[in-house]
């Protein structure tokens, strides 16, 4: 158990888009289940805020900007869980604050702002847990609003949801090396061994973004991730260069700016793919276009930079590495806005030695082995060190 005043950690949740002048707060709402307390409110508007958790007294601590709203300070409500109560406050700097009075040592297990629905508004959103709690942290999107629940004793909590994303496929055979082995048929082969190895752990449930040799288009992927409420999304690749001494694994992470030429070739080279089956991404459906262009949510990338830095430590002893084994690049397939998103190069089938490797049974083993421990570090480690600024 945690005791004293310290500050426990302090997260902070940007949307990236421009404030209204007017934001207003709406209903607030608790829900309460096997062992998570979430804490919703709707909002006018989608908002930036950040959220820190207190001891001694227990409090979580909600900053939002000045909000143009009839809600008195003090005015609030019963909580529920391991929320005693709410209520709303004036920062020193003339900003809004919500304050939820804890019955416990807190943590925060995650945070967003989710869009708004048809016939719903934007939502603030923080899901609790107990400090000492022994619960793994999963995003309770099964949790019904306004519900009140007595968590079991023990609670079986459901899997992580794992999707793996095996590059290329069908027509779109992606590299080919010089004797004439394929990235497509390299990534299948490593991806059905990494969901091998994660599923005999009996922690998580893997699924193939395709389980067979079929082209997907890039925003069904990512579709596909957000579909099947995916905790982690692990996109696999094996390219060519024209550089034949260039070998060793890279993870990628997603972002606007490329980390260097070689990332940012790269990422054009994998969005292009999908012109092969005709579909034009500047051209998509405005659905698709909007999750493209507002997916970049500081809390997921944030996660997935923590899950890159934890697999280049995992896999370190089974595989070399390019000078740079962590990159970024604005990678299409990476811009899913809730799940935490990485690509990962294997390997390079221009590079002999590389190929040699990538065709290995025995090393896709070890590799499925060794980022299989990075997955399981991952989910036990507290996820609001990934979201920590």
């Amino acid at each position: 158990m945690v005791q004293g005043a310290a500050l426990l950690v302090s997260i902070t949740s940007m949307m990236s888009m421009a404030l209204a002048a007017e934001l207003r707060l709406k209903e607030a709402a608790f829900a309460v289940a096997k062992g998570h307390t979430k804490f919703e409110v709707a909002v006018s508007e989608p908002v930036s805020f950040s959220a820190m958790v207190v001891n001694n007294p227990g409090r979580v601590i909600i900053d939002l900007p000045k909000l143009d709203t009839d809600v008195a300070p003090g005015a609030g409500g019963t909580g529920a869980g391991i929320v005693s109560s709410y209520h709303y406050q004036q920062a020193p700097d003339g900003k809004a604050r919500i304050i939820l009075e804890t019955r416990t040592p807190t943590v925060i297990s995650w945070s967003t702002v989710k869009p708004a629905e048809p016939g719903k508004s934007p939502r603030l959103m923080l899901d609790l847990v107990a400090a000492d709690a022994t619960l793994d942290i999963k995003k309770a999107d099964d949790l019904q609003t306004g519900s009140v629940t007595k968590a079991p004793a023990a609670p079986s909590l459901p899997k992580h949801v794992i999707v793996l994303d095996p590059g290329h496929g069908g027509i779109d055979g992606g590299a080919v090396s010089h004797d004439g082995v394929k990235e497509k048929d390299v990534v299948f082969a490593y991806a059905q061994s990494l969901k091998a190895a994660l599923t005999e752990t009996g922690r998580f449930d893997v699924l193939l973004t395709r389980d067979d040799d079929k082209l997907i288009k890039l925003e069904d992927r990512v579709k596909f991730a957000r579909d099947h409420k995916a905790d982690l999304f692990v996109a696999i690749h094996a390219d060519m260069l024209r550089d034949q001494s260039v070998r060793g694994t890279t993870v990628y992470t997603v972002s606007d700016k490329a980390s260097d030429d070689v990332a940012e070739a790269l990422a054009q080279k994998e969005n292009r793919a999908d012109l092969l089956a005709g579909v034009d991404l500047g051209k998509q459906k405005e659905e698709v276009a909007s999750t493209l262009i507002n997916l970049m949510q500081r809390e997921s990338k944030a996660q997935a930079l923590h899950f890159a830095k934890l697999t280049v430590s995992a896999i370190r002893p089974v595989t070399e590495f390019t000078g740079q084994p962590m990159r970024a690049a604005n990678f299409a397939v990476l811009k899913a806005p809730d799940v935490p998103s990485v690509l990962i190069e294997l390997g390079y089938l221009s590079n002999t030695a590389d190929k040699g490797m990538l065709t290995s049974n025995q090393w896709r083993k070890e590799m499925s082995e060794s980022m299989t421990k990075a997955v399981i570090g991952y989910f036990k480690q507290d996820a609001t060190a990934a979201v920590t600024p």
